[in-house]
């Protein structure tokens, strides 16, 4: 159950920096436009906030990195912390963005969150 729960918090953390590529470099590009859904002017309009949202998710990515890194028991506390910090933006994104980000961001997240502690 560790095992899963790891490759599936480290699929997780390649989500997050695909996501800040994604809102860091391609927010206006059509690409960006297609999978945010998002109008060319919109995207403008917003784009200095999905560049900054978009740090943060590698902010995100980055800890969740060092947790798998990490040795010792100190390694589940930090796996922890940053899932359960992944799972509640895709919650609040669901909530205020689309319900699709509680599948595609809250929900591996959320599941190798309950994994890894079932594990330990």
């Amino acid at each position: 159950m560790r095992s899963a729960g790891n490759l599936l918090a480290a699929f997780a953390a390649l989500e997050h920096l695909g996501f800040l590529v994604l809102e860091m470099f391609f927010w206006t590009k059509p690409i960006g436009l297609r999978i945010f859904r998002l109008t060319p002017q919109a995207a403008e309009s917003s784009a200095v906030l999905a560049m900054n949202q978009g740090l943060y998710n590698g902010f995100l990515a980055a800890g969740l990195v060092w947790g798998l890194s990490a040795a010792g028991p100190e390694a589940l506390s930090i796996k922890t912390f940053f899932l359960a910090c992944m799972a509640a933006a895709g919650i609040l994104g669901a909530a205020t963005v689309s319900p699709r980000v509680l599948l595609v961001q809250a929900g591996p997240a959320a599941l190798a969150l309950v994994l890894l502690r079932l594990a330990r």
